[in-house]
């Protein structure tokens, strides 16, 4: 779609507060285009910083409407541990997932509003360009899709960030703090991914002069005496970090406190996109990187080795899938049924030591009797477990 064909549509904007996005809004406001800004909270910043970005955009002229995804963000971030759903060098897929949540969570309301386009601002011809039309495909395939950045009209008016940043901040629109003509960071629930100019050269090193972390601390900046928590699973599934209970938001937003208080949350990649070339990017996932230490020794207590080869296979099919947006698809529905049924038995508390940007396991506790036990760790073995090094 091009601006011309929007002239008869009712559009709803997917706005994060990001700098493309806000710079899209603009660019409809121009050219008179009926368009309302739904806000998607996924987790991305406090509710002071997006009530700020609706009144800026309401402010502005641009309708907009506050949604709240985090319980879908949240759920979906989960899974993405209990599957092992990652990319090039470990990364999270929590970028890609978003995608997914923002499409399936958001169409509803665009129809119920009357809505006929969904339209986003990211980079043309990008891997998030290619997710919001794979997923806009396949979940809602009623509704256009404009991409702004490959309308050259769009183009024209906005060649790069820096035309975009100079009409954004001469708007008075609120901006995300980690976007700006040089940088920009894309977050959620599950983590966040920074990409920056100075970042792109492979060179530069990944320090507290060339990165801000959305949330975390540096490790050197951790409390020196560490930490401790206690993460439980049942029947494959994260239900409580330190008491929280069950609920998706409050496990990954506990968790997310424990790895950024104490270091542990970077992951620097260099990363296969959808189209073929190569970028880096620096990822902050504390919640995932504290949790993933947990749902390991769990496995490994729980699964047999036949399973487990299974489980890394299926896990490296739901990576690519998530990654290239084709979550709903068939083969990732049955990879999922399947790692399920690995992973329906999988129960046990385990007990993390944070300290300085490391989390190592101290103890497992699994559920079962003597034979259960024996089962798991051989002839006399102990439902607790206490992995920690003996005193000297």
């Amino acid at each position: 779609m091009i601006i011309e064909d929007l002239a008869a549509q009712r559009v709803g904007v997917v706005q994060g507060g990001g700098l493309s996005s806000l710079a899209l809004g603009l660019w409809l406001r121009e050219r008179g285009v009926d368009a309302h800004h739904y806000v998607a909270d996924i987790g991305q910043g406090g509710p002071d910083d997006l009530a700020a970005l609706v009144d800026s955009l309401r402010g502005a002229g641009l309708p907009a409407t506050l949604v709240d995804l985090r319980p879908a963000m949240a759920e979906l971030g989960l899974d993405l541990l209990r599957y092992q759903a990652r990319h090039d060098g470990g990364y999270w897929n929590t970028t890609g997932a978003s995608r997914l949540v923002l499409v399936e969570r958001l169409a509803p309301v665009l129809r119920a509003d009357g809505r006929t386009v969904l339209a986003h601002g990211c980079v043309g011809g990008g891997n998030d360009q290619r997710r919001f039309a794979r997923y806009g495909a396949r979940l809602a395939p009623d509704l256009g899709v404009y991409a702004p950045w490959i309308d050259p009209a769009a183009l024209a008016r906005f060649p790069n960030r820096a035309a975009m940043y100079a009409a954004v901040t001469g708007a008075g629109l609120w901006l995300d703090p980690g976007s700006d003509a040089d940088r920009s960071t894309d977050a959620n629930l599950a983590g966040a991914s920074h990409e920056s100019t100075e970042l792109e050269d492979l060179a530069t090193p990944v320090a507290p002069k060339t990165l801000a972390p959305r949330w975390s601390a540096w490790p050197a900046d951790a409390p020196a005496d560490g930490g401790s928590v206690t993460v439980t699973i049942e029947a494959g599934r994260v239900t409580d970090v330190d008491g929280q209970g069950p609920d998706p938001v409050a496990v990954l937003t506990a968790a997310n406190t424990l790895g950024a208080t104490h270091g542990s949350w970077l992951r620097d990649v260099v990363e296969r996109r959808i189209i073929g070339t190569r970028c880096r990017g620096v990822y902050e996932a504390p919640g995932l990187e504290v949790l993933d230490v947990a749902w390991h020794k769990a496995l490994e207590v729980t699964l047999d080795p036949y399973s487990r080869t299974l489980y890394e296979q299926l896990a490296g099919a739901l990576g690519a899938a998530v990654y290239e947006a084709r979550y709903r698809d068939p083969v990732a529905a049955a990879a999922r049924a399947a790692l399920d049924a690995l992973t329906g038995s999988v129960s046990a508390t385990v007990e993390l030591t944070l300290r300085g940007g490391a989390v190592t396991a101290a103890g497992v506790h699994t559920p079962g009797g003597d034979a259960d036990r024996q089962t798991r760790f051989g002839t006399g073995g102990h439902q607790w477990r206490n992995l920690a090094p003996a005193a000297a």
